[in-house]
């Protein structure tokens, strides 16, 4: 890079950007990155920065900032463990904290949903060393403290340290709870001199106390002295202080030799983090000035659209819009002083500097800039009196160095060329430069005054004027730049504004030559065109603007008609489903009631079966009847029985082939029988007696409500787990009416935690179930979440 590229770059105060962009880094090494940050002159290499930039602020939205906070340098204390250096206790901590650090920012990257960016592999390049993190955490408590836990050795010999201090303390606290020192003793108290437990004695009881002295008080009265039977506990408490010196320095420098071994891993993993901490305080700055990325190209030309100067008040600075490389090669700025013409220049090259950097600019979606081998500008007051240079000197000084280094990848910017000099010279010097720089291929853009230049710009192909807007009512520029336009110096108007006499303002007029009233005269001309065009390009936008919002609206209402279409439709579906649902509701209750039936049913099975026996022996006893009747007139007696019947004996009906127990014998010789559940009265002639040995019983097979009796011995516990949701609804079904029929109070069902839908599915049963007075989880003991009690009613 040049030296003239260097100084181009701070005029257009790249510096200053670089400086907010440090202000957005964490770490000390990735702030002096950023304020070194240079403009990359290949393509490939700006799309790189530019991705990079892109993945950390989708990713810096979707998840915030990795945690940088702890990213500090450790090279000069893994230099020392490397040349076989202790570390200390501040080191040692530093060296895990970077450790830690490089871990939580490995599992930052893993919260990523996105699809692969350029900034994976860096963050799968970090080489985590959770041993060696975890060693230093266990070893070293704080800057101060190694814990007791460092090794076998420094925990036994800190137990004997507390149990040498104990003997010592024992010792003086007999002394000074002694009675026979209390003369002695100028307080009772013990306290330390040297690292050595003694107490303060009175000078003149010295030889009431035999030990050591150790310090004197300013006063002289008092000795601090160290009794003869605490020598011993002291001497063995200082030694074994040494041995837990020895021991700590053998394990500091086990850990530092651990962290010599991992030092280049723990240096690449540093250089990763200090340059995710550059690129993510790119994509900070990006949200801080509202930026986005520009397009990039290579030969083609720069466009901004809406584009703001990153150094300005966003809320004040007005965006400007320009083109420069497409449709032409120059542009010539013109207009009135503190009309933003150097600020436009300014704007220009800094945006191209910073896309070259990788950071994004301010301006909306669809700009565009070029990748340029250097940017020299020519911009702000060049004189110097050490060197004896004018202004005109210093900036012509200047402008032949561009020229000198200028090609078909250079933009130039060129402020207020030609100025300082006559003007005519001026203006033919401005117009030869400009073409020179054409000749070369480069790129320009320059500001001046001068109506030369304005005449130059229109009638050269590839060369376009653009004005910044002054509005002479209010005497303040607009800041708005107008490309095609040229700009008028409006002296005359601002004069007048101000309060000059007209006479002096015609006066003036006649000084100017013909040609350049005429050339004044046409560029009113053409900024009265101008503003009619502008207002009714404004009216055709308000139009277009009222047309677009009626159609906004007109769609708006139609939407809403076909919602409300869509809702009535809805809520005639929604009042179908609500009927289905009743009527499924109702059907539910009504296979409810007949399960209820059923299962009474099922209870009353014997007395349905008791009553089918009744029927049929009833018809069987009417057919019985009938033809005994029709035969009884005319038949003879059927049977002689061979003796008299008597209570208790068993005869049968022949017309029934039923037989019947005698209840009683009737005093006029008839028979009271009993045939299941029935009694009748019948004649001795019209039965059989059974003389012969009854037969065996068969066993009663159980039917009807002992079968339901059988069925009804169910388990107070009901185990699930396995089935299918489909297939357990059935079996808690048929488990509930078993349960309820065996009248049990309250049962449990196993389902088991799992995924849940087992149990949600029990709970629906459960709630539709008549048979179910409440249920609950199981409690600590029960089962817990894994099974539900059940209340029966």
């Amino acid at each position: 890079m040049s030296e003239l590229f260097e100084k181009s770059i701070r005029t257009l105060e790249l510096p200053r950007v670089l400086e907010l962009l440090a202000q957005k880094a964490i770490s000390d090494d990735a702030k002096e990155r950023c304020l070194c940050l240079s403009p990359r002159t290949d393509r490939d290499d700006v799309l790189r920065l530019l991705d990079e930039t892109d993945a950390a602020k989708v990713r810096l939205g979707l998840h915030g900032s990795p945690p940088f906070s702890a990213v500090r340098d450790v090279s000069a204390s893994l230099s020392r463990a490397d040349h076989g250096g202790m570390l200390n206790t501040r080191e040692l901590l530093d060296i895990a904290a970077l450790l830690t650090t490089v871990r939580r920012v490995a599992e930052y990257d893993t919260q990523r949903q996105s699809g692969e960016t350029v900034l994976d592999h860096m963050f799968s390049a970090f080489r985590l060393n959770r041993y060696l993190e975890n060693r230093i955490r266990e070893v070293i408590l704080d800057e101060d403290t190694i814990a007791d836990t460092a090794s076998s050795e420094l925990a036994d010999i800190r137990r004997k340290m507390r149990m040498a201090s104990s003997k010592g303390r024992q010792i003086l606290q007999k002394i000074i709870s002694s009675p026979s020192y209390a003369k002695v003793l100028q307080e009772s108290l013990i306290t330390q001199r040297d690292g050595r437990f003694v107490v303060p004695v009175k000078a003149e009881y010295r030889a009431a106390l035999p030990g050591l002295i150790h310090d004197v008080s300013s006063s002289g009265a008092t000795l601090f002295i160290e009794p003869m039977g605490v020598v011993q506990a002291n001497n063995e408490l200082k030694e074994l202080q040494a041995r837990e010196e020895k021991e700590i320095d053998r394990i500091l420098m086990a850990l530092s030799a651990d962290c010599a071994d991992a030092r280049e891993n723990i240096l690449a993993d540093y250089d990763m983090l200090v340059h995710l901490d550059g690129i993510f305080a790119r994509a900070q700055l990006s949200y801080a000035m509202n930026g986005c990325r520009p397009g990039v190209s290579e030969r083609g030309g720069v466009t901004l659209r809406h584009a703001r100067h990153p150094l300005l008040d966003s809320a004040k600075a007005v965006p400007i819009t320009l083109e420069l490389g497409n449709a032409f090669d120059t542009l010539v700025i013109t207009g009135p002083n503190t009309g933003g013409k150097t600020v436009t220049l300014k704007t220009l090259g800094l945006l191209c500097l910073m896309a070259q950097c990788g950071l994004h600019i301010p301006a909306d979606d669809g700009s565009t800039v070029r990748v340029f081998d250097r940017i020299l500008a020519d911009i702000g007051d060049e004189q110097s009196i050490e060197q004896s240079l004018s202004t005109f000197s210093a900036h012509m000084s200047n402008i032949v160095r561009i020229l000198d280094q200028a090609d078909g990848d250079s933009l130039l910017l060129f402020d207020e060329l030609g100025a300082g000099t006559d003007p005519v010279e001026g203006a033919a010097l401005a117009i030869a430069i400009i073409q020179h720089a054409r000749h070369l291929g480069a790129l320009t853009a320059a500001t001046t005054h001068y109506a030369e230049l304005k005449t130059f710009a229109m009638t050269t192909p590839g060369v376009e004027n653009a004005s910044c807007e002054f509005d002479v009512q209010t005497l303040r520029p607009t800041y708005r730049l107008l490309t095609g336009i040229p700009g008028k110096s409006n002296a005359f108007a601002i004069a007048r504004r101000l309060g000059l006499a007209e006479e002096i303002i015609e006066q003036a007029r006649t000084q100017i030559g013909s040609n350049d009233l005429r050339f004044e005269d046409v560029l009113t001309q053409l900024e009265e065109k101008r503003q009619r065009l502008e207002e009714a390009q404004t009216e055709a936008e308000r139009l277009q603007r009222q047309r677009q919002e009626d159609a906004r609206k007109a769609q708006t209402f139609r939407e809403q008609m076909e919602r409300a279409r869509d809702n009535a439709r809805g809520k005639g579906e929604a009042d179908a489903r609500r009927i289905v649902r009743q009527a499924q509701e109702k059907a539910d209750e009504i296979f409810a009631r007949l399960d209820e039936l059923q299962r009474e049913q099922q209870r009353q099975a014997n007395y349905q079966q008791l009553n089918d026996a009744r029927v049929a022996v009833r018809r069987s006893l009417k057919e019985a009847a009938q033809a005994w009747q029709d035969e009884e007139e005319t038949a003879e007696p059927l049977y002689a029985p061979e003796r008299p019947i008597a209570a208790g004996d068993r005869v049968e009906l022949p017309g029934v082939k039923a037989a019947a127990a005698v209840l009683a014998v009737n005093a006029d010789g008839t028979l009271l029988l009993q045939a299941g559940k029935m009694k009748m009265t019948v004649k001795t002639s019209q039965v059989r007696l059974i003389e012969e040995q009854a037969p065996k019983k068969e066993p009663v097979r159980p039917t009807g409500a002992a079968t339901v009796r059988l069925q009804s011995r169910a388990a107070s516990e009901l185990d699930i787990r396995g089935l299918e949701t489909l297939e357990a609804e059935s079996v808690v079904e048929n488990y509930l009416d078993a349960a309820t029929m065996a009248k049990l109070g309250t049962v449990t069902i196993i389902h088991g935690k799992g995924t849940g839908a087992l149990r949600k599915a029990v709970h629906e049963i459960l709630k539709r179930s008549r048979a179910v007075k409440s249920f609950r989880l199981g409690r600590y003991g029960e089962g817990e979440a894994g099974v539900t009690v059940v209340e029966l009613k």
